[in-house]
């Protein structure tokens, strides 16, 4: 079994430089970065688990703390950030630029993995760089609050919810109605039985990350279905398809 190294890295924003943990095991060919919410950060143990299953399928991750040190220290007393979604998004641009500079993700196809409010934030960011972002996955994601840069979406989207999360189920589906520049084959609601909110449940979290493996390894065109090793997995690329333009 190969050993995987973290490599730290930094993403320098007007605001600070924030810290972030990338892994690249020998097969990728694609990277997913991580968008946290609601005050966690890249040290999050839910999506550190989806990460590793995400590695073992055959695809980097980038776990990337949305807020510089200060901020994550006032956030904690006031909780003035964690629902700044547009402050977030605008963390993830120069992070998603840095993975076309740095020589291990150079031109390698991003996807973005967003959890809470970093759901809606990941889909902001999604529709501002569409010529880098390839596919968006939310877990228990609150997409509503992209407001009205849903429309503006190009990367195909899956959202997954907790089947007893029913109030943010519900905004699921009216966020997944409002994602219009997306043919309706490239938006998806996938439900996990009996899950919370936080998918804290037994064996959640593995569905969670199998989900998202296959999104990832359909639309992304790397990665594969089950985990075989180092040297193993079949590649697809996707085919582009679109929504045709209303008149």
């Amino acid at each position: 079994m190969v050993q995987l190294t973290t490599e730290p890295m930094t993403v320098k924003t007007p605001a600070g430089t924030l810290e972030g943990d990338l892994v690249m095991p020998p097969p990728a060919r694609a990277v997913v970065l991580f968008a946290h919410g609601s005050g966690s950060s890249r040290r999050s143990p839910r999506n550190r688990a989806v990460a590793e299953q995400l590695q073992n399928a055959g695809f980097g991750t980038l776990l990337l703390d949305m807020l510089t040190s200060d901020e994550a220290a006032t956030d904690q007393r006031t909780h003035e950030f964690r629902f700044d979604i547009e402050l977030l998004a605008e963390r993830l641009i120069p992070a998603i630029d840095a993975l076309d500079s740095w020589r291990a993700t150079r031109g390698m196809p991003v996807g973005l993995f967003g959890a809470s409010t970093g759901a809606a934030a990941a889909l902001k960011a999604a529709a501002r760089r569409p010529e880098r972002v390839a596919a968006v996955v939310s877990r228990g994601g609150r997409p509503d609050l992209g407001g009205d840069g849903l429309a503006e979406v190009q990367a195909p989207t899956l959202l997954i919810v907790g089947g007893d999360d029913r109030e943010v189920l519900n905004l699921n589906r009216q966020a997944a109605e409002l994602l219009t520049s997306l043919p309706l084959t490239d938006v998806k609601i996938e439900i996990v039985p009996h899950a919370g909110h936080l998918f804290e449940e037994h064996g959640a979290l593995d569905k969670v990350a199998d989900m998202a493996g296959r999104w990832f390894c359909q639309y992304l065109g790397a990665g594969h279905d089950k985990p075989t090793g180092p040297d193993g997995g079949h590649f697809k690329p996707p085919e582009p398809r679109r929504r045709p333009p209303t008149t």
